[in-house]
Parts: C-alpha cells; structure tokens; sequence
C-alpha cells in the first residue's frame, strides 16, 4: 500500500518497493541502473494497454506531448507525474482537474509499490515489476560549475546539464526555490561554446509587469512616457550568449506571444519599433511553478511551454540529497569566506550534520546559507529552528477538491506572513532571509495578502 508523501513533510515516509538502484559503468560512463516498473491499464478506454517504462520521468494527460497518452476525456491534459528513483516510483498529481487517485486516496504526491491501482480520471492502471532496467546516466565528478554534490541525484543533474551545455537547445530548469537553478544555468552557460559571450539574467518576477517587455526586448526612444532614450533589452544584450528568464512562471499571459515569437523566429522588435531584428543566443528559463498544472489552470501557454521545455531538467530539493550537507556546508563557508573562523568549526561536525540532515530545509540550499551565516556571526552552532506555524487553518467550506484547497492555501498563508514579519518588525528583506524565500517572491506574498 503506498503512503501519501507532502512535498514538504519534515519526516520521508517509506518508500515504495518498486525500484533498487545500481551504479554501473556504462558504454559512456558511469550509469545508475533502475529496476523498472510498468503500468497495466485495467479500466477506461485504454484497458489492456501495458505502458513500460523507458526513462526515469513519465506525464501521463490527453495532450499529445504527454509520455502516456490516454483517451479518457475525465483525464486532464497533463494530470501526473511518474518519477524513478533510487528510492522509489513516485506520483505526483499536476494540479488536475479531478485529481490522481492511489489504491482509492487523493494524494498530491505519494510513493508506489507493485500491485497499487493508480487512478486518473476513469482509467485505472497496477503498478507491476517488469524485470528491465532503466538506465540514467551519471556524471563522473562531484562538481559541475559552482554546483557541488556526489549524491545520486547530483549526479544525475550534472550529466543531464552537462548534455544540455553541448547543445543550443533551450532548457527549461524546474524545482523549487532555493535548490540552485541560477547556478544551473551558469553551470551550463560555462560549460557551453558560448562560455566567453555574455550571460544576462532577467527575473520575470521581480520586473513590474508593465515594464518586462522594454526589459527583454528594449525599446525605442518615445516609445512611451519616460523612454527618454533607445534602450537596448535583455536579448540584445545576450546576443552570442546565453539569456536566463528566472522565474518564467511569473511572465503574463498576455505577454507570453511575444515570447514565443522570440524563441521561435530568434527575432525581437523593441517596443515602439518597427522593424524586426535577428538575435543568436541560447535561452535558459527557470521555474519554481509546475508549469504543466500552469497550463491545465489556462495560466500559461502550452505552446510556450512546450518552446521552452526543450530539454526539461529538475533540480532536487536539499532534502532529497541530504548526504551532500557535509560538502555542501564546507563549500558554503569557503564561499561565503567564513570557513577559517573558529566558529565555524562546530558546523562541520558530525552531531551537528547528523541534526542538519533531520532537517526539512523549506527553503533548500538558500536557508543553508542563511543559517551557516548567521551561525558564525552569532557563534551558535546550534540546529536551525522550525519554521513560523500558521496561526490556524479556517474550516472547508467546500468539497471541490482544488476550491478547498486553494481555501487552505490562503488560510496557512496570510497569518504565517503576519507572524513572520511580526518577528522582524516589518523588515522583509530579514523576514526573506530568515525562512529562505526569495525577497522579490515573498514581496508578492505580501501583495497578494494586502500585507504589504
């Protein structure tokens, strides 16, 4: 029987029994070597059908990029996720519309064994062992770029990026905030044959929306109030280079056919002008937003998604790679410039790293840094504290599974913002770094709240 697992439960539940892994020297290097599994669907318009898995990562939707396409209409276009990994097969619901259902219970993400039914709109399938492997390929150093970790999922991360580096494709970095997914993209600008041209990063989120375009694609003298001069935008100062659109999530629909334009054509026209103008760059975006729920929601493009998604690669959460906190904490400190001091020592030893390890890590690698940080300056080399409770969550008024749950959403955020800032008197620049939240993304939190 599977257990539901929240992305951000302090304590991992079992994992599922469907995979073990095995690192092996492959034809090209060195290779994780996964016991697969395979879905057998048993009911709606595709019984009969035996899915087998031929990579680490699935969707299963309608839509015809979709890994597994079902013809079930009660099925969304992109309705789960199914991950291979070293410990397991994992689902994840993307924010479908009648949501993904284990052996009969909603979960938004769990862990799967052999003989689990697995539920999607009114199709059902069994999780059963199939005997192959899949085979993912690792990369042979702890390192690529600023990025460090010899964990499995590192290493897997660093082949896929160092693949990605090779090519001009465009690549779209996904996971949540704080994993690293900038010095993904600068990892994979370096190791590019664009490495000398310039990298020019623009945060979708952090630009008003009304400003983004003449950000990316400059704009011409008077072209509006205050444009008092040509400027040139994001893609024509990353022209040879790379260009990388942080938070893309963020970008407004109504801005999104630009974009697509741009990727498409590799052309720009500034805003106020008239004539189009041909860029050469590679395009890196990052998301911590579930981009496929984005566009189930109608919040954001498929055809967009699909341009930039050329070559998808996630980055794992801290949690998920507990056993790098050793070289993750003494490469923190060398480069934060603390490792020398003595109050630093405290932090690599092993009592402290075994209580590290325990903990959640919300805000991923960026609350590690806070904390060593503070951790010097204070001369506490103690384990870090929880994160702020919510005040209380209001009752469900609803049983429409998303309704309810965009109710318990706002009920845990509003009073958790105003504890938060509360305890730094109104400083948000603090208030960010203290629960590892990017300060532009938390300022946004506040805004949605009428906190700020």
């Amino acid at each position: 029987m599977s257990s539901p697992l929240d992305a951000d439960d302090a304590t991992p539940l079992p994992r599922g029994s469907t995979t073990q892994t095995v690192e092996v020297q492959g034809l090209r290097g060195p290779e994780a070597a996964l016991s697969a599994a395979r879905l057998k669907w048993t009911r709606g318009p595709d019984a009969g059908a035996t899915w087998p898995f031929k990579s680490d990562r699935a969707v299963i939707g309608t839509h015809q990029g979709a890994d597994v396409v079902l013809h079930d209409k009660a099925v969304s276009r992109y309705h789960c996720e199914l991950r291979l990994e070293a410990d397991g097969l994992a689902v994840r619901d993307l924010g479908s519309r009648n949501g993904t259902r284990v052996n009969g219970v909603l979960i938004e993400r769990a862990w799967l064994a052999a003989g689990d039914r697995l539920q999607v709109g009114e199709s059902e399938a069994v999780v059963e062992l199939s005997g192959d492997q899949v085979r993912v390929a690792l990369h042979a150093s702890d390192s690529f770029g600023p990025l460090v970790g010899g964990s499995l999922a590192m290493r897997t991360l660093f082949a896929r990026l160092a693949r990605a580096a090779s090519s001009n494709a465009t690549v779209l970095l996904t996971g949540e905030s704080g994993t690293g997914k900038e010095l993904a993209a600068e990892a994979i600008h370096l190791a590019s044959p664009r490495a000398t041209e310039p990298l020019v990063v623009v945060d979708c989120g952090a630009v008003p929306p009304s400003l983004l375009e003449s950000e990316l694609f400059g704009h011409e003298k008077g072209a509006f109030t205050g444009a008092a001069t040509m400027r040139e935008g994001a893609f024509e100062l990353a022209d040879k280079g790379t260009l990388f659109l942080d938070e893309i999530g963020e970008l407004p629909l109504d801005l999104q056919p630009k974009l697509l334009r741009a990727l498409e054509k590799r052309e720009i026209k500034r805003v106020g002008g008239s004539a189009y103008q041909p860029v050469d760059l590679r395009v890196v975006a990052a998301t911590h937003r579930d981009l496929r729920a984005e566009v189930n929601s109608g919040r954001f493009r498929a055809d967009l998604f699909y341009r930039l998604a050329v070559v998808e690669v996630r980055v794992p959460a801290l949690r998920e790679r507990t056993d790098d906190l050793p070289v993750l904490v003494r490469t923190l400190l060398t480069r934060l410039g603390l490792i020398d001091q003595a109050d630093a020592a405290p932090l690599l030893s092993e009592p402290l790293l075994s209580q590290l390890r325990a903990h959640p890590w919300p805000g991923n690698v960026r609350e590690l840094r806070n904390y060593l940080e503070k951790a010097v300056a204070l001369g506490e080399a103690t384990p870090p504290s929880a994160p702020v409770p919510a005040a209380g969550v209001a009752p469900v008024t609803t049983l429409d599974y998303r309704a309810a749950k965009e109710e318990a959403i706002k009920a845990f955020e509003k009073p958790w913002l105003e504890a938060l800032m509360a305890r730094h008197e109104g400083n948000a620049a603090a208030a960010a770094r203290s629960c590892g939240l990017d300060r532009a993304y938390l300022y946004r939190l506040l805004w949605r709240h009428g906190l700020k």
